[in-house]
């Protein structure tokens, strides 16, 4: 039995991360991981502090390892390390050297990137605004770049992204 596949679902807030996450696992037939930070954020009623940050990506790469055993071909992964960093350096100005040593291990064999085309939403705690939306984008699509990450950018409707994932994944 050959690995799984996993795949990184990278964007900025109220891109479709999650919507296109769960829609691809299901087309596949395998599981997808959701983002730990929304349930961080539902239980402790807040947003995360910088302290939190590196705990929040820990918890989200265990659940993608524990996923991982059972999952058939692909693992869909709704964010990863990688995009816990930015925001840190994004809010706080700086990286803590735990964190910035798990988003090194970026090792995903496919990287997707939610182009920010669909209806920004408020979201409670976790969304800003539009403009920090599509500068998130920004820095993402930076980040990849300089850590010579390819990746694909998906957009337009969830029908069309999940096609254009399936072509990049080579999965169809």
């Amino acid at each position: 039995m050959s690995a799984v596949a996993r795949v990184a679902i990278l964007g900025a807030e109220s891109s479709g991360k999650s919507t296109l996450a769960e829609a691809l696992a299901r087309r596949y037939d395998t599981l997808w991981v959701p983002e730990y930070l929304r349930e961080f954020v539902d239980r402790e009623g807040r947003v995360p502090f910088e302290q939190d940050q590196y705990g929040i990506a820990r918890v989200q790469m265990e659940r993608e390892d524990a996923a991982a055993a059972h999952a058939n071909r692909f693992l869909f992964c709704d964010t990863t390390p990688l995009m816990t960093a930015l925001y840190s350096r994004w809010y706080w100005g700086r990286v803590d050297d735990e964190l910035a040593q798990l988003a090194l291990r970026h090792d995903y064999a496919y990287t997707l990137v939610t182009a920010p085309d669909t209806p920004w939403q408020a979201d409670g705690l976790q969304r800003e605004s539009e403009q920090v939306r599509q500068q998130v984008h920004e820095q993402v699509i930076e980040r990849l770049a300089e850590r010579g990450i390819a990746y694909q950018l998906v957009g337009g409707s969830l029908p069309e992204r999940i096609l254009q994932a399936g072509r990049y994944i080579r999965a169809d």
